[in-house]
Protein backbone atom coordinates (compact mmCIF):
# COMPACT_ATOMS: atom_id res chain seq x y z
CA UNK A 1 0.00 0.00 0.00
CA UNK A 2 1.17 3.52 -0.72
CA UNK A 3 2.47 5.74 2.02
CA UNK A 4 0.26 8.07 0.88
CA UNK A 5 -3.19 6.06 1.01
CA UNK A 6 -1.74 4.78 4.17
CA UNK A 7 -1.82 8.17 5.76
CA UNK A 8 -4.82 9.11 4.66
CA UNK A 9 -6.68 6.08 5.61
CA UNK A 10 -5.23 6.86 9.07
CA UNK A 11 -6.43 10.62 9.02
CA UNK A 12 -10.03 8.94 8.23
CA UNK A 13 -9.87 7.19 10.89
CA UNK A 14 -8.91 9.87 13.51
CA UNK A 15 -12.14 11.75 11.96
CA UNK A 16 -13.98 8.06 12.57
CA UNK A 17 -12.96 8.20 16.19
CA UNK A 18 -13.48 11.57 16.88
CA UNK A 19 -17.40 11.54 15.83
CA UNK A 20 -17.67 8.43 17.23
CA UNK A 21 -16.89 10.06 20.54
CA UNK A 22 -19.18 13.70 19.63
CA UNK A 23 -21.61 10.98 20.25
CA UNK A 24 -21.60 11.81 23.63
CA UNK A 25 -20.92 15.04 23.52
CA UNK A 26 -24.63 15.46 20.80
CA UNK A 27 -26.73 13.59 23.42
CA UNK A 28 -25.80 16.25 26.23
CA UNK A 29 -26.18 19.29 24.30
CA UNK A 30 -29.63 18.21 23.24
CA UNK A 31 -30.42 18.79 26.93
CA UNK A 32 -30.11 22.28 26.25
CA UNK A 33 -30.77 23.60 23.19
CA UNK A 34 -32.88 22.15 19.80
CA UNK A 35 -31.20 20.18 16.90
CA UNK A 36 -30.87 23.49 14.71
CA UNK A 37 -29.41 25.15 17.76
CA UNK A 38 -26.86 22.88 18.33
CA UNK A 39 -26.35 22.71 14.84
CA UNK A 40 -25.93 25.78 13.59
CA UNK A 41 -23.45 26.81 16.60
CA UNK A 42 -21.43 23.80 16.18
CA UNK A 43 -20.78 24.44 12.58
CA UNK A 44 -20.34 28.03 12.81
CA UNK A 45 -17.77 27.60 15.62
CA UNK A 46 -16.23 25.08 13.58
CA UNK A 47 -15.98 27.94 10.60
CA UNK A 48 -14.45 29.98 12.88
CA UNK A 49 -11.84 27.81 14.52
CA UNK A 50 -10.66 27.19 10.89
CA UNK A 51 -9.93 30.98 9.87
CA UNK A 52 -6.85 31.62 11.59
CA UNK A 53 -5.49 28.40 9.86
CA UNK A 54 -6.49 29.41 6.43
CA UNK A 55 -4.90 33.02 6.87
CA UNK A 56 -1.65 31.42 8.36
CA UNK A 57 -1.69 29.26 5.30
CA UNK A 58 -2.64 32.10 2.75
CA UNK A 59 0.16 34.28 3.91
CA UNK A 60 2.37 31.44 3.39
CA UNK A 61 1.25 30.80 -0.11
CA UNK A 62 2.21 34.69 -1.04
CA UNK A 63 5.74 34.40 0.63
CA UNK A 64 6.03 30.77 -1.58
CA UNK A 65 5.13 33.28 -4.67
CA UNK A 66 2.18 30.97 -5.68
CA UNK A 67 0.92 32.13 -8.90
CA UNK A 68 -2.45 34.69 -8.75
CA UNK A 69 -4.39 32.85 -11.09
CA UNK A 70 -3.66 29.90 -9.37
CA UNK A 71 -5.05 31.59 -5.75
CA UNK A 72 -8.14 32.72 -8.29
CA UNK A 73 -8.54 29.08 -9.44
CA UNK A 74 -8.44 27.64 -5.71
CA UNK A 75 -10.65 29.99 -4.19
CA UNK A 76 -13.79 29.68 -6.89
CA UNK A 77 -13.46 25.70 -6.44
CA UNK A 78 -13.51 26.38 -2.73
CA UNK A 79 -16.73 28.87 -2.50
CA UNK A 80 -18.27 26.38 -4.78
CA UNK A 81 -17.12 23.17 -3.48
CA UNK A 82 -18.06 24.62 0.17
CA UNK A 83 -21.68 25.51 -0.52
CA UNK A 84 -22.13 22.27 -2.08
CA UNK A 85 -20.83 20.39 0.63
CA UNK A 86 -22.64 22.56 3.18
CA UNK A 87 -25.75 22.33 1.45
CA UNK A 88 -25.74 18.78 1.90
CA UNK A 89 -24.08 18.97 5.31
CA UNK A 90 -26.14 20.54 6.75
CA UNK A 91 -29.43 19.24 5.52
CA UNK A 92 -27.81 15.90 6.67
CA UNK A 93 -27.19 16.40 9.79
CA UNK A 94 -30.85 17.68 10.14
CA UNK A 95 -32.55 15.51 9.21
CA UNK A 96 -30.88 12.75 11.47
CA UNK A 97 -31.53 14.70 14.59
CA UNK A 98 -35.16 15.08 13.74
CA UNK A 99 -35.33 11.42 12.70
CA UNK A 100 -34.04 10.16 16.09
CA UNK A 101 -36.94 11.63 17.89
CA UNK A 102 -39.50 9.65 16.05
CA UNK A 103 -36.96 5.91 16.26
CA UNK A 104 -34.73 4.47 18.27
CA UNK A 105 -30.61 5.37 18.78
CA UNK A 106 -30.43 1.86 17.54
CA UNK A 107 -32.57 2.11 14.34
CA UNK A 108 -30.68 5.69 13.44
CA UNK A 109 -27.40 4.28 14.15
CA UNK A 110 -27.76 1.04 10.97
CA UNK A 111 -29.94 2.84 8.88
CA UNK A 112 -27.60 6.07 8.92
CA UNK A 113 -24.48 3.94 8.35
CA UNK A 114 -26.13 2.13 5.16
CA UNK A 115 -23.63 4.64 3.48
CA UNK A 116 -21.35 1.71 3.15
CA UNK A 117 -24.19 0.61 0.66
CA UNK A 118 -25.19 3.40 -0.94
CA UNK A 119 -21.62 4.90 -1.94
CA UNK A 120 -20.21 2.11 -3.94
CA UNK A 121 -23.91 1.91 -5.41
CA UNK A 122 -23.80 5.55 -6.56
CA UNK A 123 -20.32 4.93 -7.85
CA UNK A 124 -22.03 2.17 -10.74
CA UNK A 125 -23.83 5.17 -12.13
CA UNK A 126 -20.93 7.72 -11.94
CA UNK A 127 -18.95 4.96 -14.15
CA UNK A 128 -16.67 4.06 -11.08
CA UNK A 129 -15.67 0.45 -11.02
CA UNK A 130 -15.19 -0.88 -7.57
CA UNK A 131 -13.47 -3.94 -6.46
CA UNK A 132 -15.41 -7.30 -5.31
CA UNK A 133 -13.57 -6.90 -2.33
CA UNK A 134 -14.64 -3.66 -1.03
CA UNK A 135 -18.67 -5.27 -2.02
CA UNK A 136 -17.89 -7.88 0.20
CA UNK A 137 -16.40 -5.40 2.86
CA UNK A 138 -19.70 -3.05 2.74
CA UNK A 139 -21.74 -6.50 3.18
CA UNK A 140 -19.52 -7.24 5.98
CA UNK A 141 -19.93 -3.81 7.46
CA UNK A 142 -23.64 -3.67 7.35
CA UNK A 143 -24.26 -7.09 8.98
CA UNK A 144 -21.58 -5.63 11.67
CA UNK A 145 -23.96 -2.19 12.05
CA UNK A 146 -27.00 -4.58 12.18
CA UNK A 147 -25.78 -6.71 15.26
CA UNK A 148 -24.33 -3.73 16.88
CA UNK A 149 -27.16 -1.08 16.43
CA UNK A 150 -30.42 -3.73 16.23
CA UNK A 151 -32.04 -4.89 18.77
CA UNK A 152 -35.54 -4.91 17.96
CA UNK A 153 -37.14 -5.67 14.32
CA UNK A 154 -36.76 -3.20 11.45
CA UNK A 155 -39.87 -1.28 10.58
CA UNK A 156 -40.25 1.76 8.35
CA UNK A 157 -41.22 4.20 10.24
CA UNK A 158 -41.53 7.94 10.10
CA UNK A 159 -38.10 8.40 11.43
CA UNK A 160 -36.81 5.88 9.81
CA UNK A 161 -37.57 7.38 6.88
CA UNK A 162 -35.88 10.54 7.86
CA UNK A 163 -33.16 9.28 9.00
CA UNK A 164 -32.81 6.83 5.02
CA UNK A 165 -33.03 10.26 3.70
CA UNK A 166 -30.16 11.12 5.96
CA UNK A 167 -27.47 8.48 4.76
CA UNK A 168 -28.71 8.96 1.20
CA UNK A 169 -27.62 12.84 1.74
CA UNK A 170 -24.22 11.74 4.21
CA UNK A 171 -23.17 9.34 0.62
CA UNK A 172 -23.57 12.32 -1.42
CA UNK A 173 -21.49 14.12 0.52
CA UNK A 174 -18.99 11.83 0.47
CA UNK A 175 -18.96 11.78 -2.95
CA UNK A 176 -19.29 15.82 -3.34
CA UNK A 177 -15.63 15.82 -1.17
CA UNK A 178 -14.03 13.11 -3.49
CA UNK A 179 -14.76 15.30 -6.31
CA UNK A 180 -13.73 18.79 -5.01
CA UNK A 181 -11.25 17.92 -2.69
CA UNK A 182 -8.79 17.35 -5.52
CA UNK A 183 -9.01 20.37 -6.75
CA UNK A 184 -8.87 23.12 -4.23
CA UNK A 185 -7.15 23.72 -0.46
CA UNK A 186 -9.32 21.21 2.01
CA UNK A 187 -9.05 23.44 5.01
CA UNK A 188 -10.73 26.10 2.69
CA UNK A 189 -13.15 24.08 1.57
CA UNK A 190 -13.93 22.92 4.97
CA UNK A 191 -14.39 26.30 6.55
CA UNK A 192 -16.68 27.28 4.21
CA UNK A 193 -19.03 24.63 4.66
CA UNK A 194 -19.12 24.82 7.77
CA UNK A 195 -19.87 28.35 7.30
CA UNK A 196 -22.90 27.55 5.28
CA UNK A 197 -24.79 24.41 7.35
CA UNK A 198 -24.28 27.16 10.34
CA UNK A 199 -25.96 30.00 8.40
CA UNK A 200 -28.50 27.62 7.18
CA UNK A 201 -28.80 25.78 10.62
CA UNK A 202 -29.46 29.17 12.73
CA UNK A 203 -31.61 30.70 9.97
CA UNK A 204 -33.86 27.59 10.77
CA UNK A 205 -33.17 27.34 14.59
CA UNK A 206 -34.38 31.52 14.70
CA UNK A 207 -37.83 30.65 12.53
CA UNK A 208 -38.66 27.47 14.96
CA UNK A 209 -36.88 26.74 17.82
CA UNK A 210 -36.56 30.76 19.06
CA UNK A 211 -33.10 30.02 21.44
CA UNK A 212 -32.21 31.76 24.29
CA UNK A 213 -28.52 32.64 24.53
CA UNK A 214 -28.36 31.02 28.45
CA UNK A 215 -28.99 27.84 26.84
CA UNK A 216 -25.99 27.68 24.56
CA UNK A 217 -23.88 29.21 27.40
CA UNK A 218 -25.29 26.18 29.90
CA UNK A 219 -24.45 23.48 27.18
CA UNK A 220 -20.91 25.50 26.47
CA UNK A 221 -18.63 22.04 27.00
CA UNK A 222 -20.30 19.52 24.61
CA UNK A 223 -21.20 22.78 22.30
CA UNK A 224 -17.00 23.21 21.94
CA UNK A 225 -16.41 19.40 21.44
CA UNK A 226 -18.77 19.45 18.92
CA UNK A 227 -17.59 22.63 17.08
CA UNK A 228 -13.85 22.25 17.64
CA UNK A 229 -13.45 18.68 17.31
CA UNK A 230 -15.85 17.27 15.30
CA UNK A 231 -16.69 20.19 13.10
CA UNK A 232 -13.12 22.33 13.25
CA UNK A 233 -11.07 18.95 13.35
CA UNK A 234 -12.92 15.62 12.37
CA UNK A 235 -14.22 17.39 9.13
CA UNK A 236 -10.68 18.65 7.99
CA UNK A 237 -9.27 15.44 8.36
CA UNK A 238 -12.09 13.75 6.00
CA UNK A 239 -11.37 16.25 3.44
CA UNK A 240 -7.82 16.21 3.77
CA UNK A 241 -7.77 12.12 3.82
CA UNK A 242 -10.04 11.93 1.20
CA UNK A 243 -7.84 13.17 -1.28
CA UNK A 244 -5.80 10.03 -1.99
CA UNK A 245 -8.66 7.13 -0.35
CA UNK A 246 -11.78 6.00 -2.74
CA UNK A 247 -14.82 7.26 -1.62
CA UNK A 248 -16.04 3.54 -1.30
CA UNK A 249 -12.93 3.08 1.07
CA UNK A 250 -13.44 6.30 2.60
CA UNK A 251 -17.19 5.35 3.94
CA UNK A 252 -16.11 2.58 5.15
CA UNK A 253 -13.05 3.64 7.60
CA UNK A 254 -15.78 6.53 8.13
CA UNK A 255 -18.45 4.20 9.33
CA UNK A 256 -16.09 3.39 12.48
CA UNK A 257 -17.62 6.13 14.20
CA UNK A 258 -20.31 3.85 15.10
CA UNK A 259 -18.14 1.41 16.77
CA UNK A 260 -16.47 3.89 18.53
CA UNK A 261 -19.58 5.51 19.78
CA UNK A 262 -20.42 2.29 21.56
CA UNK A 263 -17.18 2.18 22.82
CA UNK A 264 -16.84 5.59 24.20
CA UNK A 265 -20.53 4.98 25.96
CA UNK A 266 -19.09 1.89 27.45
CA UNK A 267 -16.08 3.73 29.15
CA UNK A 268 -17.34 7.04 29.90
CA UNK A 269 -21.38 6.51 30.37
CA UNK A 270 -20.84 3.13 31.52
CA UNK A 271 -22.75 1.56 29.08
CA UNK A 272 -21.63 -2.21 28.54
CA UNK A 273 -21.34 -4.25 25.78
CA UNK A 274 -23.50 -7.29 24.58
CA UNK A 275 -21.24 -9.93 22.78
CA UNK A 276 -23.48 -9.75 19.82
CA UNK A 277 -22.21 -6.01 19.67
CA UNK A 278 -19.10 -6.50 20.42
CA UNK A 279 -19.09 -9.31 17.10
CA UNK A 280 -20.43 -6.31 15.29
CA UNK A 281 -17.48 -4.28 16.32
CA UNK A 282 -15.36 -6.76 14.92
CA UNK A 283 -17.23 -7.51 11.69
CA UNK A 284 -16.88 -3.67 10.63
CA UNK A 285 -13.19 -3.38 11.84
CA UNK A 286 -12.77 -6.68 9.74
CA UNK A 287 -14.11 -5.24 7.11
CA UNK A 288 -12.34 -1.79 7.40
CA UNK A 289 -8.86 -3.78 7.10
CA UNK A 290 -10.39 -6.05 4.23
CA UNK A 291 -10.36 -3.29 2.08
CA UNK A 292 -7.41 -2.11 2.73
CA UNK A 293 -5.50 -5.20 2.10
CA UNK A 294 -3.42 -4.99 -1.52
CA UNK A 295 -5.05 -5.97 -4.18
CA UNK A 296 -3.65 -8.50 -6.65
CA UNK A 297 -3.61 -7.30 -9.92
CA UNK A 298 -3.20 -8.96 -13.84
CA UNK A 299 -0.47 -7.43 -16.04
CA UNK A 300 -1.83 -4.38 -17.87
CA UNK A 301 -5.07 -4.60 -15.30
CA UNK A 302 -5.95 -1.75 -12.63
CA UNK A 303 -9.06 -1.48 -10.81
CA UNK A 304 -10.74 1.43 -9.18
CA UNK A 305 -9.76 0.39 -6.02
Amino acid sequence: MKKAALGSSFLLFLAAFIWGVAFVAQSVGMDYMGPCSFNGARFLMGSVVLMPLIIFRRGKQNTEGQKKWEKEKDGKNAVLGGVCCGLVLCFASLLQQIGIQYTTVGKAGFITTLYIIIVPIMGIFLKKRVSGKVWIGALLAAFGMYLLCMSEKLALSKGDAYVFICAILFSIHILVIDYFSPKTDGIELSCIQFLTAGVICSGIALLVEKPVLQNFIDGLIPLAYAGIMSCGVAYTLQVVGQKDTDPTVASLILSMESVISMLAGWVILDQALSERELLGCGLVFGAVILVQLPDKKKKGEENYV
